[in-house]
């Protein structure tokens, strides 16, 4: 299918009842431009248009009008399996990514075998002044260098984020409630230094305490470390 025989089908998948209710947790975009079509829908459609040949052009009608040509566009680039073509496709698609939803699914395959290749594009991104490159960037971190692959300096590359956006210090603090979980004694000075804003620092905490993956003997710790923040 090209272009425009891709809209109308999902035109034809609309759901105005799921419509609704998506608007509501997922205020950045207009809920006109929401059609409510569910995630399995979108998931199935995209693996079937990975296979024809000409969903280039799809790839390349940006920016799209609907979330769901977003959510579709995002799925069909995490099944993209070429590292090199998939980096230049995302490019061309995070200036345009308006929600968080579709920033947090947008995951490619083709990054876990190249996390070396991925890591400069992260530090570009991270830079950005788009809100939801921004917080892709840290969800790759978060997604790809948090285990073995670890080092002090990619929490040091969130911990110096400074931003007053919502969908960026909420990644913020997700990643870091992620590295106490699971590099919890290098992680740790980064809270007990207070190197976060107050707001990101006690988030993190708050997700950290909620977590299964934290002993109890360490939540009752970090609960010790919760900051004032400022009123204003």
């Amino acid at each position: 299918m090209n272009s425009k025989e891709i809209t109308s089908q999902l035109l034809k998948m609309q759901d105005k009842e799921y419509s609704a209710f998506q608007a509501r947790i997922i205020p950045s975009v207009e809920k006109e431009k929401i059609l409510g079509i569910r995630t399995p829908q979108l998931r199935t459609l995209a693996k079937t248009l990975a296979k024809e040949e000409d969903t280039e052009t799809f790839l390349q009608s940006l920016p799209h009008k609907y979330f769901e040509e977003n959510q579709l566009h995002a799925f069909l680039l995490s099944l993209e399996k070429d590292f090199n073509k998939c980096i230049s496709q995302i490019e061309n698609f995070l200036p345009h990514i308006d929600n968080w939803a579709t920033c947090d699914q947008l995951s490619p395959k083709s990054f876990k075998k190249e996390k070396e290749k991925l890591l400069p594009y992260i530090r570009t991104w991270i830079k950005s002044e788009k809100t939801y490159t921004v917080r892709f960037a840290i969800g790759m971190l978060m997604q790809y260098f948090l285990d073995e692959n670890f080092c002090d300096q990619y929490a040091s590359m969130v911990a110096k984020v400074k931003s007053d956006e919502y969908y960026v210090n909420m990644m913020r603090a997700w990643y870091f409630a992620t590295a106490l979980a699971k590099q919890y004694d290098l992680v740790l000075p980064y809270i007990q230094q207070k190197k976060l804003d107050a707001w990101t620092h006690n988030k993190a905490i708050q997700k950290s305490i909620e977590s299964y993956r934290i002993t109890d003997e360490q939540k009752s710790y970090l609960r010790t470390l919760k900051v004032t923040a400022n009123k204003n």
